[in-house]
C-alpha cells in the first residue's frame, strides 16, 4: 500500500510512541508486509527469530519491539507491539468509510459503461470503459476495473483478507488495505469472491475468464488469458502465471506458483509450485504421465504377485 503523500519518520515516531534507531530524517512512502516490500516501505516483525528477515528486506522503515542494530540507509521504530502500530497505521491511511448511497461519489465509472440496478460501488473505485456490472454486485473500496470487463449478478469484489494475528487472547484482524486489480476484457461469473490484498494488491489479468463460485483470496496474481471453471479455490499470495487453466472444484495452497500454460484438473489439491506446460491430476496435484504409468503398473500388479506366488511354489 502506498502513501498519497510521504510521511516524515519522526511525525511516525511521535504519533505513536516510538523510539528511534537510525536515520530520523527518513520519510515513508508505503506500508507492506516483509514479502511485498521495497524501499521507502514500513514493515515490523515482533519476533526475534524474523528480525534478520526484516532488517535485511527492502523496507526502508521497520518496527521491532526490542533493539537492533539499524542497517545503513534504513531507520528502526522500537515499540512494545508492532503489530499493533503496524495495524494502526494502515488503519488511518485505508479508513473504513461506511457506504451511505449504492454509487460513492468519489467513484468513477466511465459513461459507456452498463450499471445494472442494486449494483454497490465504493469510495475511489474505477471503472473503465464497456463494462457490464450486473444486477446484485459489490464492489468494495479502491478497486480498479479495466475496459471491456464483464461481472455477473451476486460476486463481490474487495471483500477483506481472511488474515488473523493469533494473539494471547484470541484472534486480531489485520485491516485490509491493499485494492483489487482487474485488467481488461476479464470475465467473473456470478457468486464469486474475490479478497483485496493486505498490503499489496490482488490482480486478475487481461483476458482471464473465471466461472462462477470461485474464490481468490488476498494478494493472488492471476496471469493473463487464464480459465478457471467453477468452484476453485485459490488461496492467498498465490502467483498464476499467463494461459494456465483450472478446472472444476481444484484448490491451491497458499504462497503456490503455478507455470505458464499448466493444466489444473479438475478437484486437484495443489500444494507446492508446478513447472508450466504440463497436465496435472490428483491430491497432491501430480504431472498426469507419471499417474498414467502408476495406474499401468497397478493393473500389472495381480499378474505380477501371481507370476511371484508360483514361483516360490516352484523353489
Amino acid at each position: 500500500m502506498q502513501f498519497s503523500r510521504p510521511i516524515p519518520v519522526q511525525s511516525l515516531a511521535q504519533q505513536y510512541n516510538c523510539e528511534v534507531i537510525g536515520d530520523d530524517q527518513l520519510f515513508a512512502t508505503g506500508i507492506n508486509e516483509i514479502h511485498k516490500v521495497r524501499a521507502g516501505d514500513i514493515t515490523f516483525s515482533d519476533l526475534e527469530k524474523y528480525f534478520k528477515k526484516a532488517l535485511q528486506s527492502a523496507a526502508t522503515i521497520i518496527i521491532l519491539n526490542k533493539k537492533a542494530e539499524c542497517p545503513p540507509g534504513k531507520v528502526l521504530l522500537i515499540c512494545d507491539d508492532p503489530f499493533k502500530v503496524y495495524n494502526a497505521i494502515v488503519k488511518s491511511h485505508r479508513a473504513i468509510q461506511p457506504m451511505s448511497a449504492t454509487v460513492s461519489d468519489s467513484a468513477f465509472v466511465d459513461p459507456s459503461s452498463i450499471i445494472e440496478p442494486h449494483v454497490i460501488i465504493g469510495n475511489h473505485v474505477r471503472i473503465g470503459k464497456g463494462c457490464y456490472i450486473h444486477a446484485n454486485v459489490t464492489i468494495q473500496d479502491y478497486t480498479i476495473i479495466g475496459d471491456h470487463v464483464e461481472i455477473d449478478s451476486g460476486t463481490v469484489i474487495g471483500s477483506s483478507a481472511f488474515y488473523f494475528k493469533k494473539q494471547s487472547d484470541g484472534f486480531t484482524k489485520w485491516r485490509s488495505g491493499g485494492r483489487v486489480i482487474i485488467e481488461d476484457n476479464v470475465y467473473i461469473g456470478a457468486n464469486c469472491t474475490i479478497n483485496k490484498g493486505v498490503s499489496g494488491d490482488t490482480i486478475i489479468g487481461a483476458g482471464t475468464k473465471i466461472d462462477c463460485l470461485v474464490h481468490v483470496a488476498h494478494g493472488a496474481e492471476i496471469g493473463k488469458r487464464c480459465l478457471i471453471a467453477a468452484q476453485v479455490g485459490i488461496s492467498g499470495k498465490v502467483i498464476i502465471e499467463d494461459e494456465v487453466s483450472i478446472y472444476g472444484q481444484a484448490g491451491i495452497a497458499h504462497g503456490v506458483r503455478i507455470g505458464k500454460k499448466a493444466v489444473i484438473g479438475a478437484q486437484c489439491g495443489v500444494s507446492k509450485d508446478l513447472e508450466g506446460g504440463k497436465i496435472y491430476q490428483g491430491a497432491p496435484a501430480t504431472e498426469i504421465r507419471r499417474i498414467h504409468r502408476e495406474m499401468a503398473a497397478l493393473r500389472q500388479l495381480p499378474e505380477f504377485m501371481k507370476t511371484m506366488r508360483d514361483k516360490l511354489k516352484n523353489l
